[in-house]
């Protein structure tokens, strides 16, 4: 089980009290040790996309105006691999399951996980 999050980021710590992580999950701050691509490559092949991983909120995206152009699955792995801020977060990844980003849903749904898992 790995946790990707971003040390710096209040929503990323606040998921991380709220789900309370074991000590069996890698947690790795992508500031600081940043995902390789066969990191990536993974959890692409989870979420089904790199866009499923992009993060349309980075400020970055918005500098570059992104939101107006029309990029190719290739090109969004490759802003992902440039830089950490492109990967939308936290990402959970155990086995064959992934959790992507921090929405209600999205939480929710780990905590079930994790709760299921921690019972067995």
């Amino acid at each position: 089980m790995k946790f990707y999050y971003l040390s710096t980021c209040s929503t990323c710590k606040r998921i991380m009290n709220e789900v309370e992580l074991s000590e069996n999950v890698i947690k790795q701050d992508i500031k600081t040790t940043c995902y390789t691509e066969k990191d990536l490559d993974e959890m692409c092949h989870l979420a089904g996309s790199y866009e499923a991983l992009f993060n349309k909120r980075a400020q970055k995206y918005k500098a570059l105006d992104l939101k107006n152009k029309n990029l190719t699955e290739e090109e969004i792995k490759q802003y992902i691999l440039s830089d950490y801020t492109f990967l939308k977060r936290p990402v959970f990844v155990d086995n064959n399951v992934i959790f992507i980003g921090n929405s209600k849903k999205t939480v929710c749904d780990l905590k079930e996980y994790l709760d299921e898992f921690s019972s067995k």
